[in-house]
């Protein structure tokens, strides 16, 4: 056990999986920590086995990013099938209800789907992680416990249909954290007279990350058999990550003083909140939060390796 140890490695850096269907998150987490034989790992924005998509797996340095990535918008492309709901809200569980589907026009749907945007307050399903008096919602479901669920608060930024067609429908929804697409589709059944659950769930993005920066599990495997480093190559620098706060700079004095723990004046002042904070030679220090006076205090300090280009503090 002690050798195994022994053979992982600091590595520091994002990789945005593309999560194939029939895995936890968990699981594409370890299989991609092996191939990289990274010491620390962590993912943020679970997502369910059945659905596929974006799960930014972070090493090293990086999981220091997880709490800000939990906080981003994130983009899904959905298949809801109508007429029928399920204890689960989607394709794994049992068939609970059937209704009949109405004869909805694109425009017609489109407007359903338009009634949504915007912010709500929407109730988890009991099929969730959530935790109730210590208890995950899904372990009382299983016993065919039901309890009251507290809603809460989100935002659907676009919402918009991609294809109708007989029972299926089609859409994308860019949202909050925190939203529940098993239970949007209920809703949206709901609304249009019909019940529903999600056939087929698919992350496109979260944050700023394209999905274009997706690798899929089968890339991952054969880059990852030319050896550990040629995997490590792919990987994304943790601040990128973090590309929607502002940046701000510090001289070689400032920028040690910060990582100590310590406020440090940063220019130009007056742009309060959180930003990324770099020193010298461009290095990456971590996030510091700055007041109206430019008074910079650090928040999450990032021990990252000097790169060659890179000076040392």
């Amino acid at each position: 056990m002690q050798r195994a140890q022994n053979r992982l490695q600091a590595i520091d850096g994002l990789l945005l999986l593309n999560k194939p269907q029939g895995l936890t998150s968990n699981q594409a987490l370890q299989r991609v920590k092996r191939l990289l034989r990274a010491r620390k790992a962590g993912h943020t924005g679970t997502l369910d086995p059945a659905a596929t998509g974006m799960l930014p797996l972070c090493f090293g340095e990086a999981t220091k990013v997880c709490a800000f990535l939990l906080d981003a918008d994130k983009t899904y492309r959905v298949s809801a099938r109508l007429g029928t709901a399920t204890d689960t809200g989607d394709a794994t569980g049992v068939e609970t209800a059937e209704a009949a589907v109405p004869t909805l026009s694109s425009d017609e749907w489109s407007e359903i789907l338009l009634q949504f945007r915007g912010e709500s307050m929407q109730v988890p399903p009991m099929y969730s992680a959530l935790k109730k008096d210590g208890k995950r919602l899904y372990e009382l479901a299983r016993k065919g416990q039901v309890v009251e669920r507290e809603a809460r608060p989100i935002r659907i930024h676009e919402i918009y249909l991609l294809e109708i067609a007989a029972s299926r429908l089609v859409f994308r929804v860019r949202c909050s954290k925190g939203m529940y697409v098993r239970t949007l589709v209920e809703d949206i059944a709901l609304a249009a007279g019909t019940v529903a659950h999600t056939a087929q769930l698919h992350r496109e993005t979260v944050g700023d990350f394209r999905a274009d920066e997706m690798l899929d599990l089968q890339r991952v495997e054969a880059v990852a058999a030319e050896g550990p480093d040629a995997l490590r190559e792919l990987l994304l620098p943790p601040d990128r990550a973090l590309a929607r706060l502002p940046e701000v700079r510090l001289e070689s004095a400032a920028g040690f003083r910060f990582c100590g723990g310590q406020v440090v004046a940063s220019s130009p002042a007056g742009v309060a909140g959180l930003c990324r904070v770099y020193g010298s030679g461009g290095r990456f220090l971590g996030v510091g939060e700055r007041d109206n006076d430019g008074r910079l205090a650090p928040r999450r300090v990032f021990a990252v390796p000097d790169s060659p280009s890179q000076e040392r503090l």
